[in-house]
């Protein structure tokens, strides 16, 4: 019985986080006091609401099986919520299972009541991201040159924005540290903005009810691809009735035409969430990564 349990505490399934760091050390960018009244930040059935100060998990590989890979994770939750643990933490476990330091990105929501501008927060926060774990690679033994990016439905959006939105810095980044991510990979992701194609509750709690139209084409990422963009592992169903599959195709489509390496896998059925329930989606991509030469063979 012992040795079960001695076992059991060594499986993925008890990897615990390392630390949580906050994103941010001192005042947050774009943030507003928040009054008495104010709802805070909450958790319940592994989401969080109202998130108001962004933090990183941090989940290391056993130093044996360290590839020097890293990747930055969104959850998603079509920017009212942060699906932290199905998306964020599960992943993360598994990452550092197969030797990539994973980091789960807690990230601000957009509210008017919490900032400025509520477009650009979650996109400082993963500016800051990929920002902080590069200028600590050495600390948590990482290559500063392979740090990616993740991201489900709407965190596959800020992912995507990440990816395409990183040569404007729109945080404090005194020593340039480069904000570009190395790789991005994106789990049936929101990628556009445009009426006929985007999530529209994503894009009403990101750009508002009435955007314009140089904002809509701003933050349709696939309007936005360069030969610079970072190269893409995309995965999607063909059935998914929350955000059509087409967005996938469409930045597919934007990447290749602009001669960025990209990989993508659609399956035919499964829906939105499909990892919810398809053991061994993770398997194709860890052999990109392998392709990609971001981890050893497994």
């Amino acid at each position: 019985m012992k040795s079960l349990i001695f076992a059991l505490l060594l499986s993925p399934l008890f990897i615990s986080a390392q630390e949580i760091i906050p994103l941010y050390q001192g005042n947050i960018p774009n943030s507003k006091e928040l009054s008495g009244s104010s709802v805070g930040e909450t958790f319940e059935s592994g989401m969080y609401r109202n998130v108001s100060k962004p933090t990183l998990e941090v989940y290391l590989p056993e130093k044996e099986k360290a590839s020097g890979s890293a990747v930055v994770i969104c959850p998603g939750g079509g920017y009212s919520v942060v699906v932290y643990q199905g998306e964020g933490i599960s992943t993360a476990k598994e990452f550092a299972k197969n030797g990539i330091a994973a980091f789960v990105l807690k990230y601000r929501l957009p509210d008017d009541l919490r900032m400025t501008d509520k477009s650009i927060g979650p996109l400082q926060d993963a500016q800051q991201a990929i920002k902080l774990v590069r200028e600590n690679a050495p600390k948590w033994a990482i290559d500063p040159n392979k740090i990616g990016i993740m991201g489900f439905s709407a965190g596959g959006h800020l992912a995507s924005t990440e990816a395409t939105h990183y040569e404007k810095s729109l945080i404090e980044n005194t020593n340039n540290t480069s904000l570009r991510p190395d790789f991005q990979i994106l789990v049936y992701p929101v990628i556009s903005m445009q009426d006929k194609l985007t999530h529209s509750g994503s894009r009403s709690q990101l750009l508002g009810d009435n955007p314009s139209k140089g904002i809509v084409d701003l933050f349709s990422n696939e309007l936005q691809v360069t030969e610079d963009t970072p190269p893409a592992y995309i995965t999607h169903t063909a059935d998914d009735n929350v955000v059509d599959v087409d967005n996938s195709i469409g930045y597919f489509e934007a990447l290749r035409h602009h001669k960025v390496p990209v990989e993508m896998h659609i399956y035919p059925k499964g829906g939105h969430g499909f990892v919810f329930g398809r053991r061994g989606w993770m398997e194709p991509l860890f052999q990109w990564l392998v392709d990609a030469k971001l981890i050893a063979n497994r």
